[in-house]
């Protein structure tokens, strides 16, 4: 029997970005025991790389939004196959969530009149984004961390889970190992919250960080749950581009915000050449109109670089593949043009989006107040994931409950930027309520010595074959090249056909795969560990594509590039059947009350 170290807590929760450090405060002013499990240090979530802003009706800036109208963006944005519960319950509790991030020591950027100030988003109508500059997640981050740790939690930094563990139906634990020095930790729980992030690191080109390898997808779908939506994958439309060393790096959608515009090589804004039809009403179609929105004429209509990101992404891959990108690859995004409008353009700039400034400036060596930025889209987030309950987040796996990127439901068919950020309030807070309450309704679950002989097993596996079995990095690497080439912004299906035959072969190798070393500090065994997940979301991704043989939101499909209504009706469901294969069906919608739908209809 492996060697452990045995914790005993009421909740687990797995992941401290700003789901999970919201889920445990609020199970322990529950007055449940917690423990906080993160695969890196605290602090290090990939949160923090959410930098444009909490989206949330307040009304601060534009006195004419509120939740009917967010919940409606969030509907047409997710081009309505999202959950309208979770859709209702997020719009109408967001504003809460925020104004309870500042009485908890948050430093918002405020109004003249000392309100916190908010943004324009795509997508959004109203400008609803509360924000720190453009390093919110960050604010985030530390102000949830701040708080939450004064609650009483246990928290076990750079460990990993490697199975959750059940009894029965139930989960009632996890297995993990510390990334430090290889050593085993079984961790007991009435109830397991999953917020592990996103699947970003399934593709090549990515802005998500080493973590987002899906983690709480792969863990939850193996213990019996069920994934919606994965053949949603959002691209964000403004990476970093060049040079070839921050390929994928975020830029913020607050530049577009703030009055960045999108040209090609020709220098002409080609975002006003393909206006949604869904959408014109509400979009720019002229410059000066464009403009005058983004310094918050409420009589102007947004201009077309603030449309949903599926779009604006699916517009560069065609300026990009007509000929007309940037030298490498992309397109111009220019904010430094606002200086023809403001006299005090660089100064406003650098206060504006000073991370932008400095990371164009230290990594690119490029002056955004001066000089374009090349952009391209980029891996950003999915919005399938763990198919949760509405209200409690509990997925169909009894003790099991899943927020934030790693949940799914709300966004749909494309999520709208900086909803993310008020997702993993509400929903984060939710799952920590729910879970504290499931577990005072239950007993600790007992977990077999044979279950954790045989996961520990698995684990260790790797180090057997040591330098004689395949590359651990190798075998991620090509997955990462086949992801991007084959089910990427634009699929086909016998492209998606051939990334299956690939992933059936890199499951082969991925069995294969050999540890040199020992258990200290071998990045080489973590990697190992994570393809399993990585190649789970990546065969669910791919599944789930061909599945839906339309266009949807984040979903393209060059051979159904239309949408069709018929595929309006349902989710997409993977779920893993008796023998492990990976079953894909078809789970209707339930109908929108009609009280929503007027919502909906008086909104459009």
């Amino acid at each position: 029997m492996p060697e452990y170290a045995a914790h005993e807590y009421d909740v687990l929760i797995v992941g401290a970005g700003g789901a999970g450090l919201r889920a445990a405060i609020e199970a322990s002013a529950a007055g449940v025991s917690v423990g906080l499990v993160c695969k890196s240090l605290l602090g290090k979530a990939h949160t923090v790389m959410a930098e444009g802003g909490i989206a949330a009706a307040m009304g601060n800036v534009d006195d004419r939004d509120n939740w009917r109208v967010h919940f409606a963006d969030t509907m047409r944005g997710g081009q309505y196959v999202n959950n309208w519960r979770m859709a209702e319950l997020h719009a109408r509790e967001a504003p809460d969530r925020v104004r309870e991030l500042e009485a908890w020591g948050a430093v918002f950027d405020r109004t003249n009149d000392g309100r916190i100030l908010q943004r324009n988003f795509g997508g959004h109508r109203y400008p609803r984004l509360a924000h720190v500059g453009d390093r919110t997640g960050l604010e985030l981050i530390r102000t949830l961390q701040d708080h939450g740790i004064h609650q009483g939690m246990d928290v076990h930094m750079e460990c990993t889970i490697v199975s959750l563990l059940k009894e029965g139906d139930r989960v009632v634990g996890a297995f993990a190992y510390e990334r430090e020095h290889g050593r085993f930790k079984l961790f007991r729980a009435k109830a397991v919250v999953l917020a592990t992030g996103g699947i970003g690191r399934a593709y090549k080109i990515t802005s998500n960080s080493w973590e987002g390898t899906g983690d709480g997808h792969s863990l939850a779908y193996h213990a019996g749950a069920e994934l919606i939506d994965m053949e949603f994958v959002q691209f964000h439309p403004t990476g970093m581009v060049w040079p070839p060393s921050v390929r994928g790096i975020l830029v913020t959608e607050g530049v577009r915000g703030e009055g960045g515009v999108l040209r090609n090589k020709e220098g002409r804004r080609f975002m006003f050449d393909d206006i949604p039809e869904n959408y014109r009403s509400q979009t720019a179609d002229n410059e000066e109109e464009g403009w005058r929105y983004t310094q918050g004429d409420k009589n102007a209509r947004r201009p077309p670089e603030l449309l949903t990101r599926d779009h604006v992404a699916r517009s560069i891959m065609r300026e990009v593949k007509a000929g007309r990108g940037s030298p490498h690859g992309g397109v111009f995004l220019d904010i430094s043009w606002i200086k023809e409008r403001l006299k005090n353009g660089a100064e406003h700039i650098k206060k504006k989006l000073p991370s932008m400034y400095h990371q164009f400036k230290q990594l690119a060596d490029i002056d955004i107040t001066a000089e374009p930025m090349e952009v391209g889209p980029t891996t950003h987030y999915v919005m399938g994931g763990v198919r949760v309950e509405s209200d409690t987040q509990m997925s169909n796996v009894p003790g099991l409950f899943a927020a934030g990127e790693c949940a799914a439901g709300i966004n749909g068919a494309n999520r709208l930027g900086g909803n993310s950020l008020s997702d993993l309030l509400v929903f984060g807070k939710r799952a920590g309520e729910y879970a504290a309450k499931y577990a005072k309704e239950n007993r600790l679950g007992e977990v077999s010595k044979a279950q954790i002989d045989e996961v520990a097993r698995q684990a260790l596996e790797p180090f057997e074959r040591g330098g004689s079995g395949q590359g651990a990095f190798q075998v991620q690497h090509d997955l990462q090249e086949m992801m991007q080439d084959l089910v990427g912004i634009v699929r086909r299906e016998d492209e998606m056909l051939q990334a299956l035959d690939g992933l059936a072969k890199l499951w082969e190798r991925a069995r294969q795969v050999g540890a040199p070393g020992n258990r200290d500090y071998n990045p080489g065994w973590h990697t190992a560990l994570d393809l399993t997940h990585l190649l789970t979301v990546s065969e669910a991704i791919t599944r789930s594509a061909l599945e839906r043989k339309e266009s949807r939101g984040g979903h393209f499909r060059d051979d159904f590039p239309n949408k069709d209504d018929a595929y309006a009706t349902f989710n997409v469901v993977s779920q893993r059947g008796p023998d492990g294969e990976m079953q894909i069906r078809r789970e209707p919608l339930k109908p929108i009350p009609a009280e929503l739908k007027a919502i909906i209809k008086e909104m459009a």
